[in-house]
């Protein structure tokens, strides 16, 4: 009765158009005053405690530090200098533009920022050399998606706290995979570049060139290093190490690399925090929908249920990968994380798959969902940026969606891609 009554109502309102946060806490309330699941008081402190978190304090952090690095040149800067290592073969432009889009990765967290910040760059470049344009902005939209899979991630932190598991050991698992989908997508770049004629560039460095390039990239190459390196070093927490970043983009933008100024602050500091309030939102109000779901044992009954149907590992994971392929084509990533996983986490747990590598395949398959229509948050971003009409990119993406269920399947079937890594560097997962 309960689970009937919250997922109805909250359905009939997702198909009244009704916002996710706003569907959430009216499905939640219908429930609360039609069933004796939960107290209203009980409701509401259950969304304040979901909010209060060290952890989530690392969404609006690396959200600023993302945007101001974006727009302090450090883009253009990763881009000069893997121009110099991959520029000269097939397809060269497309590959310099994944691989810095795999650097930008661990600075930004997430995917439209990347594929924002790469793609204005880039894709008049690869349009100047004769690129085909849908295929540009196809590429910069799907590189992007590895803006959540490589550490930092938005959405690791977004699952760290659904799930209840280490932030550290999320982001060490996310790297293999994240170079995984970078490789996948490189070598599909080369082919079709080669049977379509897309030359790498003639242009042959001097060594006093590279030096002055790669001199000038420094403060930017350093990003990444000082994040990971001091979360992985024990020196300081994911969310500290988020404050980090917003110092030292601080720093270099205004300071170093002078493209930011100090009044400009305040406006990107707004944008950060307008970014993040209707996740937060989401966030407060989702962990009381779950309580609800918690103590009607919905989440045990789903599980029992699936588990009912077959006890094969193998098809109980596809279906979760279709599952969430589906959802994401409609659903926030944010959103869908904080919904979904109290319901399918225990049912993969108790197939022995690992909490964490649960939580990589479920933000690969979302991060699907930023190129798949109708939803596609990078292809709206790349079609702004473009200005490609959105049909003709969804018609572009097809391909890249199937080298990425590609990588999904690799990365779902085969847990030491995932769990490879932080057992290697003996961090708890």
């Amino acid at each position: 009765m309960t689970a009937a009554v919250l997922f109805g109502s909250f359905l009939v309102l997702l198909l009244l158009s009704v916002p996710i946060a706003i569907s959430l806490g009216l499905a939640s309330v219908i429930t609360i005053f039609t069933t004796d699941a939960i107290t209203i008081n009980s409701f509401t402190q259950t969304m304040i405690q979901g909010l209060n978190s060290f952890p989530l304090m690392a969404v609006p952090l690396f959200t600023f530090a993302g945007d101001i690095m974006g727009r302090g040149g450090i883009s253009r800067r990763l881009l000069n200098v893997t121009n110099i290592f991959f520029g000269r073969f097939n397809g060269g432009l497309g590959i310099v533009a994944i691989v810095t889009c795999l650097i930008f990765a661990a600075i930004s967290g997430t995917g439209s920022a990347t594929v924002a910040a790469i793609g204005m760059l880039m894709i008049p470049e690869m349009v100047r050399k004769n690129y085909d344009k849908t295929f540009s902005s196809a590429l910069i939209a799907t590189s992007g998606t590895v803006g959540v899979v490589i550490p930092p991630s938005v959405p690791m932190v977004i699952y760290s706290v659904a799930a209840g598991v280490s932030v550290t050991g999320l982001f060490i698992s996310g790297v293999i995979p994240g170079l995984l989908i970078g490789g996948v997508l490189i070598f599909y770049t080369y082919i079709y570049s080669k049977k379509h004629g897309y030359e790498g560039d003639d242009r042959r460095y001097t060594f006093k060139e590279i030096v002055k390039i790669i001199i000038d990239a420094i403060p930017a190459l350093l990003v990444p290093v000082i994040i990971l390196g001091g979360i992985y070093g024990g020196i300081f927490t994911p969310t500290e190490a988020a404050a980090v970043g917003c110092v030292y983009g601080i720093i270099i933008s205004i300071f170093i690399y002078k493209e930011v100024k100090i009044k400009d602050l305040p406006a990107i500091g707004f944008n950060s925090i307008y970014l993040c309030a209707a996740v937060l939102i989401i966030i407060g109000i989702s962990t009381g929908f779950g309580r609800i779901l918690t103590i009607s044992q919905v989440p045990v009954m789903i599980a029992e249920a699936i588990l009912s149907i077959t006890s094969s590992k193998i098809l109980i994971l596809m279906a979760i990968n279709i599952l969430l392929l589906v959802v994401g084509t409609f659903m926030e990533t944010n959103a869908a994380i904080i919904i979904l996983t109290p319901i399918l986490l225990p049912v993969v747990v108790s197939l022995g798959v690992n909490p964490i590598h649960f939580g990589v395949i479920m933000i690969v398959n979302l991060a699907i969902g930023f190129i798949t229509p109708p939803l596609g948050a990078n292809l709206f971003m790349a079609c702004q940026v473009t200005g490609v009409k959105f049909d003709a990119l969804a018609k572009a993406i097809i391909p890249w969606i199937a080298i990425m269920i590609f990588a999904l399947l690799l990365i779902t079937y085969l847990p030491s891609i995932t769990l490879w890594l932080p057992r290697l560097l003996k961090i708890p997962v």
